[in-house]
């Protein structure tokens, strides 16, 4: 598996190149490799299905740390709409981008690259390979939605979906942490049988609350849930072939993913089913009303994506063995009607040139075949039969129908609410798109076969899939098997179907349809003028990244002054404020601190002292270089009677060519320092900042040298072993093998310092302008030096 997900990285790096010589070749080759992904997932269904397969990479094993990948019934559903769809969509961007588009070979590689990311956060089997998928999706999204960076729209949009949903995966990455240390792994199988067994931090449920809520604020984020929503809309400025991908085939799905994954273990827990199903459903109504208002149908589609995500958010959320069953065939339903839906509204804005529901008339007339497919995909989005969407709507009600109970009739009035307005924006869509408005009929140019076949796959899929509901409920009931059945005992035999006869889940289905189409026969008014006042999700993320601007320009105002005595002040105060307190409350003093190890350290440790209470008093720049010098000399001594010769020398250059750069600095500046009369009433605070943070630095050091309770973990067959790295002692082994990077890195800045002092001592004593007149500035010249040197 890991091979697979780095050939999606290795081949996105041949792309560009393969793009310059032939831009449809590209998009195939990226074709093939998914369409391959898809055929391996295939071929390990049998093993999937069972207990799964496995396949991880040791990263650090002392630590814990290791890409763990599992193949199983989820991963394998999502890989149908990743590696499946995603290759229909490649074929698809092939004929979409222009022969001189300048973003196909950026685009077509980074799809790959995106393929292989979402790929390996389907797939991850523990919740630190998740997270770095998770991050590398939001940063690859963001480059496909900013295209070039050339229209400020799009860089609107990749900056907002960026800005969300790296907040929501940072307080992800808080809770995964805060999780993994409750559990003592990051192992998703091990964290969820512990809850499912109850030995999870049984004595810590708050932490345990805290860290499902800040888990469950990633996949808000990442699956536009409200208040988090609008991010998706905006980002339908990007070219239809990556929103078709993106927003409706996979990248929206990563936080539906997540609580899928954990939820058949933490269902139990109300502060994790209460946010999901109830910002679910609000997220589903929300998403359902405002697409009956856009007259784009880009963006009315986008709208669909946020309300179909509130509803998988639900059914995942809920905890039942139904609605799990619901959830995987609403999941695959979903890719299968709305990525052709996207395709279908990019072939009509290349036929007719806009995607104005207002302006296209009569489309359906004079393009037959782009209707049919049209419509086809949205029977399944409306949830009508024989579709894959209706299988998965009516599972969808019979889940809440036969759970019962307050909270199983709440949210089956809300879904059948919710799958009225679905039924409603469905005709809206349809309507605007095909049908005929006006006396004056839209153009429209012939749809290109690339543009309208791998649409037409999709949609026939998602009709093949409602007749082989048993083949999906293979897949459901793998996902479902830890699962309780809720309420009804009828709920442990139920499964998908395309017919279970007459009953109250197909009473609800008809009730959505008619009232959906009643609602866009004569609800245009309404849907048109209500709004609820003052409430705005776009509005509050513009008015916090605006505050929180305006806070960083006053508060970087206020600090960057140019003054150096205020930054080392405020590093010092952060250091004080924030690990201070934490110091005094928690640390503790070794039981027998020596006052020293060596007689020698005292002499040393002595002219340290003295030398930085005389610099404190030097008034002369020369006089407190070489103080300065002093004390890095001395901390050099200390480490070569401690026995670290390595630091001693480090530390012995570094002063060296630090002294020597401050004395010829020393000859651009005035040889005393200026003392004005106000800084005299500062004195006492820089004084006392300054002691509190030595002292601060000194205790940390005491207390940590304190806090070691195990021996050294130098062995004699380590330090044996240094010949086997080509040296003849430890330290060299240490140097130029274990930690050979460190000091290519210590070298560097050696060489850094040498090459400014050897600048300095090259420079010309003096300032030229280009006419070669000599400047005398007062500084650098022979009086000025003979002032420096007494």
């Amino acid at each position: 598996m890991l091979a697979v997900v780095a050939a999606h990285l290795v081949l996105a790096l041949c792309l560009p190149g393969l793009a310059r010589y032939h831009r449809r070749l590209a998009f195939g080759a990226g074709a093939v490799l998914l369409a391959g992904t898809l055929v391996w997932a295939v071929v390990q269904a049998p093993a999937a299905l069972g207990p799964g397969v496995t396949d991880s990479l040791e990263w650090a094993p002392e630590l814990g740390l290791r890409l763990s990948l599992r193949l199983d019934a989820l991963a394998l559903a999502m890989i149908v709409l990743v590696s499946g769809v995603g290759a229909l969509i490649m074929v698809y961007a092939a004929w979409y981008f222009g022969p001189r588009s300048r973003d196909a070979a950026r685009s077509a590689a980074l799809l790959v690259t995106f393929a292989g990311m979402m790929l390996g956060l389907v797939l991850a089997d523990d919740l630190l390979t998740l997270y770095v998928f998770w991050e590398l999706t939001s940063l690859t999204s963001f480059l496909l939605v900013g295209q070039g960076g050339q229209y400020r729209e799009n860089r609107r949009a990749a900056v907002q979906a960026l800005l969300v949903t790296v907040f929501g995966g940072l307080s992800m990455l808080l809770g995964i942490v805060l999780l993994g240390q409750l559990a003592g792994t990051y192992s998703i199988p091990e964290i969820t049988a512990a809850s499912t067994a109850g030995t999870l931090a049984p004595d810590e449920p708050v932490l345990l609350a805290v860290s499902l809520v800040l888990i469950l604020m990633g996949a808000l984020t990442k699956s536009a849930q409200l208040p988090f929503h609008p991010w998706l809309p905006y980002a339908m400025a990007a070219p239809t072939p990556i929103s078709a991908y993106l927003h409706a085939a996979s990248m929206v799905k990563a936080g539906v993913v997540l609580v899928a994954r954990l939820g058949p273990a933490f269902a139990v827990h109300a502060v994790w089913w209460v946010p999901v199903v109830g910002l679910g459903l609000a997220t589903m109504l929300l998403g359902g009303w405002r697409a009956l208002r856009q007259t784009d149908l880009k963006r009315l589609l986008a709208f669909g994506t946020v309300s179909q995500l509130g509803f998988l958010m639900v059914l995942f959320g809920a905890g039942s063995r139904v609605a799990a069953l619901a959830g995987i065939a609403m999941l695959l339903a979903h890719g299968l009607f709305k990525a052709p839906l996207f395709m279908v509204v990019g072939a009509i804005d290349k036929a007719c040139g806009t995607r104005d529901l207002r302006e296209l008339c009569g489309l359906g007339r004079r393009r037959r075949g782009l209707a049919v497919l049209g419509t086809l995909a949205g029977l399944s989005m409306a949830g009508l039969p024989p579709m894959l969407g209706f299988v998965g709507k009516e599972a969808a009600y019979e889940a809440f129908l036969l759970e019962g109970g307050v909270r199983g009739w709440i949210v089956a009035l809300g879904l059948l609410t919710g799958s009225l307005l679905t039924v409603a924006y469905t005709a809206r869509f349809l309507w605007g798109a095909f049908a005929t408005k006006g006396t004056r009929p839209t153009g429209g140019d012939p749809v290109p076969l690339g543009l309208s076949l791998p649409a037409w796959l999709c949609a026939l899929t998602g009709l093949a899939a409602g007749f082989a509901a048993p083949l999906v409920q293979e897949i459901a009931a793998a996902y479902a098997r830890p699962l309780p059945p809720l309420g009804d005992p009828y709920a442990a035999q139920y499964g998908l179907a395309l017919w279970h006869g007459i009953g109250l889940a197909l009473g609800f289905t008809l009730v959505a349809v008619v009232g959906g189409l009643l609602l866009h026969r004569y609800g245009s008014a309404l849907t048109g003028q209500a709004k609820i006042p003052g409430i705005s999700a776009q509005r509050g993320y513009e008015a916090v990244v605006t505050g929180l601007e305006r806070f960083a320009i006053a508060l970087t105002g206020r600090l960057q002054i140019g003054s150096l005595p205020v930054y080392l002040a405020c590093i010092l105060i952060t250091l004080i404020v924030l690990p201070g307190p934490v110091l005094a409350l928690t640390g503790a003093l070794p039981e027998s601190q020596e006052p020293y190890h060596s007689i020698m350290q005292v002499p040393v440790g002595l002219m340290v002292i003295v030398a930085a209470l005389a610099l404190t008093r030097a008034r002369r720049r020369f006089t407190a270089v070489l103080l300065v010098g002093a004390v890095g000399y001395g901390i050099g001594g200390l480490f070569v009677i401690d026995g670290a010769p390595d630091l001693a020398l480090a530390q012995f250059l570094v002063e060296t060519l630090t002294l020597v750069a401050f004395v010829f600095v020393l000859r651009r500046l005035p040889a005393h320092f200026d003392e004005p009369e106000t800084e005299r009433r500062v004195r006492l605070p820089k004084a006392a900042v300054a002691a509190v943070g030595g002292l601060l630095v000194a205790g940390t050091a005491v207390v940590l040298s304190g806090a070691r309770v195990l021996p050294p973990a130098t062995t004699d067959a380590f330090v044996a072993g240094a010949p086997q790295a080509g040296a003849t002692n430890l330290i060299s082994a240490i140097l130029v093998d274990f930690r050979a990077l460190d000091t290519i890195g210590e070298i560097t800045i050696l060489l850094i310092c040498a090459a400014g002092t050897a600048s300095l001592v090259l420079a010309t004593r003096y300032d030229k302008k280009k006419g070669g007149t000599v400047v005398d500035s007062g500084s650098g010249s022979p009086k000025h030096e003979q002032e420096v040197l007494g």
